[in-house]
């Protein structure tokens, strides 16, 4: 926001491109909330690691605004480029539920399978909330190998004792 001189604002967009610049090994982003969901979006089309947070109502709502806030950016941006952008390179959406008595706990994870049906991106349940705290869901990410590339054993991150299950192999 500007000071109360009215001067001194520097956009979101404007840090997450100069931050680039830098060469990071990841990007993370505290809170996307308009346009800037376009270049955070470009940046992890290109390769970039990223993870940032944004405010839903679960994880299925948070990619459908995930899809929505880049056309906020201004420019021509067509869904039809949103929508498969963030089906290909976002992974893993984490959604955080606020409970009766106040307390954040994790309420669902989900992977996204990269594939496109009817306009709406495929995702895979990993873990749900079942009143007892997270269990496992029989859903797979899609893409093993980019959490192998990062350093994580998927099998254990998922609790599968060899990872073969699904057809799926570490």
């Amino acid at each position: 926001d500007a000071s109360l001189e009215g001067v001194g604002e520097i956009p979101l967009r404007r840090l997450i491109r100069e931050a680039l610049r830098m060469r990071p090994t990841r990007l993370v982003v505290g809170e996307v909330r308009q346009g800037e969901a376009l270049d955070l979006l470009i940046a992890m089309n290109s390769g970039m690691p990223a993870m940032a947070t944004l405010h839903a109502n679960s994880a299925r709502e948070a990619v459908t605004k995930l899809c929505t806030l880049p056309l906020l950016a201004g420019s021509n941006i067509p869904g039809d480029f949103v929508v498969p952008t963030v089906a290909g390179c976002v992974d893993v959406v984490v959604h955080i539920a606020t409970d009766r008595g106040g307390v954040r706990r994790i309420g669902e994870i989900f992977a996204l399978s990269g594939r496109i049906e009817n306009g709406l991106i495929e995702m895979a349940e990993l873990f749900i909330d079942s009143g007892q705290g997270l269990t496992r869901a029989n859903g797979w990410p899609p893409h093993p190998e980019r959490f192998k590339a990062a350093g994580m054993d998927l099998a254990q991150l998922l609790g599968v004792a060899d990872g073969s299950a699904k057809g799926w192999a570490a």
